[in-house]
């Protein structure tokens, strides 16, 4: 959802590009587009330059208070000064030119204030929370999610207020996660199914795939039902979650610049795909909510029911529109498959990586599960504490969102002797903060054992209280689905390790796992993980 720097990086290639490479002629005139598309941009700005009023000018002073690097260019800002992965970019430059943890850059015409350190980001999430809870408008999410009123575009007010209770109350409580235990037992169950037959064969197998369509159907289950795969649901569902992430993470000239979005013409033009999958999502949403509108109360018991059971529940209480509730299912969607999969897929290779941390962590598995076994049960979950380190660690170094999602100030705040206006988009970064050597030990080494007793970090938890540890975020923004992807993560990767050993295949054992990454909505590795899954002896599962 980092909609601002999800743009940068299209920028970040465009720019990479032009250094790189002579423009072909078709390039040239995809360059020349969002040109032409800036025009009215320039001349908008030499008008401000010649008629700014009074409260403008102070703002503007206030803004240049803050530290930011000098190479600034005119229309686009700062926007050339940042790469193919922004979060890393930006904790370069922040090393370089941020001040007390803050560092202000010029992302076309939004002054964005990027926030490096955890004095910082404490005041931002937890000081003035209050003041940064807002979210920027942005046209694209407007479209997809139904006039931005779901829990995660939607800007501070009363009606994000009742989302997210609807959320934390309803859809996403310990209760409701452990009621899906058996939907996570059973899907676990199909996956080592398939590993197993690939294991007897001695072929590979792609993990990325086969994880993506597990997380993917988790939620599926969680949202429309136990009959999803039966009516195709769960395919449907993935290729919209794709088609969401392509335009949220796509150049929008119009989050640059938000005055174009005035113009008829370029809103059209932006918003035209937009409209198209969100057509998608109104044909299948809308299904599922008759379907479940038709089915009699009394069918459904509390553990059984789905979260549209839920929503239509209590739809008269919080006064829910047919919009409201299509807009909080597609963001379970959005929000709930990529991350989950991304850092299953991180932590295996990490495991593979670090065979030493891979050895212990299957002689923790193997001597807790009860002998024969073929599963293990969530039951077994709680004595792991390696496990549970592991993830940790993997999120430290490989969070999902390693910008948050970027947060607006309502009004006027000092934060280290700064006064950040109104209207000011703020961006944490937290995969900095994750890998900064003054809060961590050897910062960039995979080391579950700081999450452990006698470890640095034993009492860091998801909660959002470690300014320096935010893979959820923190304060009244802080993910609310973090029960629920834990609870996939740790079943899934318990029984991967647990059931197989694993070899790479035979051309990546001398050249290692292709680490390329892309950054979009989320961070993640463009190449598919293949992996050789191997059955150990049954001595081994009996330690």
């Amino acid at each position: 959802m980092a909609q601002v720097l999800q743009e940068v990086h299209s920028h970040g290639l465009l720019h990479e590009q032009l250094r790189e490479s002579p423009p072909q002629p078709q390039a040239a005139a995809l360059l020349l587009y969002p040109l032409l598309l800036a025009c009215p941009v320039i001349l908008l700005l030499l008008v401000r330059r010649y008629a700014t009023p009074a409260a403008a000018r102070a703002r503007e002073q206030l803004l240049r208070r803050l530290p930011s690097p000098p190479r600034r260019l005119p229309i686009i800002g700062h926007l050339h000064l940042v790469g193919r992965l922004p979060h890393v970019s930006l904790r370069d430059l922040a090393a370089e030119h941020s001040r007390d943890g803050l560092m202000l850059l010029r992302l076309g015409a939004v002054p964005t204030l990027v926030v490096s350190s955890r004095r910082a980001s404490q005041a931002v999430l937890r000081t003035h929370d209050h003041v940064f809870a807002s979210r920027a408008h942005s046209p694209v999410a407007d479209i997809l999610f139904y006039g931005s009123t779901d829990v995660g575009f939607a800007p501070y007010g009363e009606h994000w207020r009742q989302v997210k209770k609807i959320a934390t109350t309803h859809l996403l409580t310990n209760k409701k996660v452990r009621a899906y235990r058996h939907a996570r037992e059973q899907e676990v169950g199909l996956v080592m199914a398939k590993i197993r037959e690939a294991a007897a064969a001695g072929t590979p197998i792609d993990l990325s795939t086969l994880l993506n369509s597990f997380t993917n159907d988790i939620v599926c289950h969680a949202v429309s039902g136990k009959f999803f795969k039966e009516k195709g649901h769960n395919k449907l569902f993935r290729e919209l979650v794709e088609a969401n992430s392509a335009l949220l993470g796509g150049f929008n000239l119009e989050d640059y610049f938000p005055i174009l979005v005035k113009l008829e013409v370029v809103k059209r033009m932006v918003c035209a795909k937009a409209l198209k999958v969100k057509k998608r999502w109104d044909e299948l949403l809308d299904k599922l909510i008759d379907d479940h509108e038709k089915m009699l109360a009394s069918q459904h018991g509390d553990e059984e029911s789905d979260f549209i059971d839920v929503l239509l529940s209590i739809q008269q209480e919080y006064k829910l529109t047919r919009d409201h509730i299509k807009a909080q299912l597609e963001i379970m969607f959005e929000a709930g498959t990529d991350s989950t999969f991304i850092v299953l897929e991180y932590a295996m290779i990490k495991l593979m990586q670090n065979t030493s941390v891979m050895t212990k962590l299957q002689t923790e598995l193997r001597m807790t599960t009860p002998t024969g076994k073929e599963i293990v049960s969530e039951d077994c979950l709680s004595a792991m504490a390696y496990l549970k380190a592991v993830i940790k660690e993997t999120l430290r170094l490989h969070a999902p969102a390693p910008l948050l999602a970027p947060h607006l100030s309502m009004a006027e705040c000092e934060i280290e002797g700064y006064t950040i206006p109104s209207g000011t988009r703020v961006i944490v970064n937290a995969w900095a903060l994750a890998r900064d050597p003054t809060y961590w030990e050897s910062p960039e080494k995979f080391m579950p054992e700081r999450f452990m007793e006698g470890g640095d970090g034993i009492t860091i938890d998801y909660r959002g209280n470690d300014f320096h540890y935010l893979p959820f975020g923190s304060g009244r923004r802080i993910c609310p689905g973090s029960d629920f992807a834990i609870s996939a993560i740790e079943i899934m990767l318990a029984n991967l390790v647990y059931n197989f050993n694993w070899e790479l295949p035979p051309e990546l054992k001398e050249r290692g796992i292709d680490m390329t990454e892309s950054f979009g909505v989320t961070v993640h590795r463009t190449n598919k993980l293949l992996l050789v899954p191997i059955l150990p002896q049954k001595s081994k599962l009996a330690l």
